[in-house]
């Protein structure tokens, strides 16, 4: 839906981070920097860009999480992004085949949440 808003959203960037991976921390990196090249031009168009990564990861190791998968990252890992579309308005799903990504959209799909799957189809903020 292309347009004008009025008002920015929250929006949160929905994408790989293990998948395809196999844990490997470099490429889980290069996913991040991935999801995160989509932040500036969301900030562009009016609105406030998030990963939860960039919560969940400083939570990881301030809970002593000592590798991916342990009880640590999966008490915070997902449950934090979950916790985050909450307060968004938005997620923009990103990237190839990710269970965790499709999950973000779908828990945002139920919160009423809009779904964005290609950048160009966020609107831009007056």
């Amino acid at each position: 839906m292309k347009g004008k808003l009025l008002k920015p959203m929250l929006i949160l960037i929905a994408g790989p981070y293990r998948s395809g991976t196999n844990d490997d921390p470099v490429l889980m990196q290069k996913n991040v920097q991935e999801m995160e090249s989509y932040a500036l031009p969301i900030f562009r168009a009016g609105h406030i860009p998030i990963l939860g990564e960039w919560l969940a990861l400083p939570l990881l190791e301030l809970g002593g999480s000592s590798k991916i998968g342990d009880d640590i990252f999966t008490e915070i890992f997902h449950p934090i992004a979950v916790r985050l579309l909450q307060k968004c308005d938005a997620v923009l799903r990103v990237g190839g085949p990710s269970a965790g990504a499709d999950e973000m959209v779908r828990v945002g799909q139920e919160l009423g949440l809009r779904v964005f799957t290609a950048l160009e189809s966020i609107p831009k903020v007056e």
